[in-house]
Formats: C-alpha cells, sequence, structure tokens
C-alpha cells in the first residue's frame, strides 16, 4: 500500500514538473526569448517597385507603408527565436522590365517563394481603402477552406483589437478572391492594417511609431498561435 501510495505521489509531481516546464517555454516565446524555435514565417509586404498599392490623398504609397511594417515585424519574430523569410526587403517589384504584366508577374514570384520554403505560416501585409472615408479598422483574412488560416487570422485579430483599437468590431473574415491566399501551399494571413481612404487612420499609419505598434500586434498573434493559445 505504501509503495502504491508513494508511486501516486511521485506521479503528481512529475506531472507537476511537465506542467511548469511546458508554462515555462511558452512563456519564454511570448516575452522574448533567445531560443530558436522550429517555426518559419514568410513574410510578404504588399506591392512595390512600380507599383504603389493604395495611394492616400495626400500621396502616401500603401507600398511604403508595408514594407516598414514587414521590417518591423520580422525583427521582433527573429528575436523569438522565430526563422523569417521576406518577400522583399526593399522597393522593389518581384517582376522583370520586360514583363508584359507585371503585377501578374510578382504575384507568381511571391508564392514561389512562399512555396519553395515550406513555411509554417505566411503573412502578406497590406493597407485598405473604401470610397466613404468613415470607414476604418484592421482586419485579417484567411482562405475559406484553411483551418489553420483561420486560426491564425483569429489570433492576429484579436491581438490588433487587443492592442491598436478596441473599439474595432471587425472579425477575422474568409476570403477566395486573394491571389496569395489562393496559391499558398502554408497557411497564410493577408493582413489589412487600417484604411487609407480614412484621414485619420492614415495619419496614424505614416506615424513610425504607429506602424511598430502595428508589428508588435501582429507579432503578439502570430507568438500566440504558435503557443497554441485558446482564443478569446
Amino acid at each position: 500500500m505504501r509503495a502504491k501510495k508513494y508511486t501516486e505521489i511521485l506521479m503528481a509531481v512529475l506531472l507537476l514538473v511537465v506542467v511548469y516546464v511546458c508554462s515555462a517555454k511558452a512563456g519564454m516565446l511570448a516575452s522574448g526569448s533567445d531560443n530558436e524555435i522550429s517555426f518559419v514565417v514568410v513574410i510578404d509586404a504588399g506591392h512595390g517597385g512600380k507599383d504603389p498599392g493604395k495611394v492616400s490623398k495626400n500621396g502616401v504609397y500603401e507600398k511604403d507603408i508595408n514594407l516598414n511594417i514587414a521590417n518591423s515585424l520580422k525583427d521582433m519574430l527573429e528575436s523569438q527565436g522565430v526563422t523569417v523569410i521576406m518577400t522583399r526587403e526593399n522597393d522593389e517589384g518581384l517582376y522583370e522590365e520586360t514583363d508584359s504584366n507585371k503585377k501578374m508577374s510578382d504575384m507568381i514570384k511571391r508564392c514561389e517563394i512562399i512555396n519553395s520554403c515550406d513555411a509554417d505560416l505566411v503573412v502578406s501585409i497590406h493597407q485598405n481603402s473604401y470610397p466613404s472615408e468613415s470607414v476604418k479598422g484592421a482586419q485579417a483574412f484567411y482562405y475559406e477552406t484553411s483551418e489553420s488560416g483561420r486560426s491564425a487570422a483569429g489570433y492576429i485579430q484579436e491581438s490588433m483589437i487587443e492592442i491598436l483599437d478596441k473599439e474595432n468590431g471587425r472579425k477575422a473574415k474568409s476570403n477566395s478572391g486573394y491571389y496569395i491566399l489562393l496559391n499558398s501551399q502554408s497557411p497564410a494571413v493577408i493582413v489589412e492594417c487600417g484604411f487609407m481612404s480614412n484621414p485619420v487612420e492614415v495619419a496614424l499609419l505614416c506615424d513610425k511609431d504607429y506602424q511598430r505598434k502595428i508589428a508588435w500586434s501582429i507579432h503578439m498573434g502570430i507568438m500566440k498561435y504558435i503557443n497554441g493559445e485558446k482564443l478569446m
């Protein structure tokens, strides 16, 4: 009887140790451990080169905002030990000058990069626009049949609301029209960080500190996805 009781106590202690170690590992991932983890993220800064993307009324190019956010996100993820691959790291489109359809050539090249590295997650950074200037709010999109994409988009959306704008009522949304979502072999999320058609929001989107804040919110969503935390 004593031996059985001793075994039960020992197993309980071991279980507590396992729970503690797992919790500690999750905490390190969320708080900034230098330990490498086996997770690859492709960050796609939308547009670039001759393709400016959305253009605000005061002449701000979406492509520049996208790249700034993408570069900040890269640094944040790498500080956590995540392997990051960028589709572009400067203001150059992924096409040849001789290509007749540069936009399509660019999109094909992005997907070639994405599908060549067996990524665990793809995050494509974009900005939104709408005829009505009152429309605003960050939103994450995923391919309609991708459960992993839905999960990642949910974490990112939750983090953007918590960090950027608690009044944002938008939810992660499925989409079957985005080229990256359609053609990525890895789970993919399109992040529309804000509306360049909204005067207040575009002013924020042009601010370097706010760009880093956006990157931080996306980064936190990705880390929650990696850790497998329960969605709110």
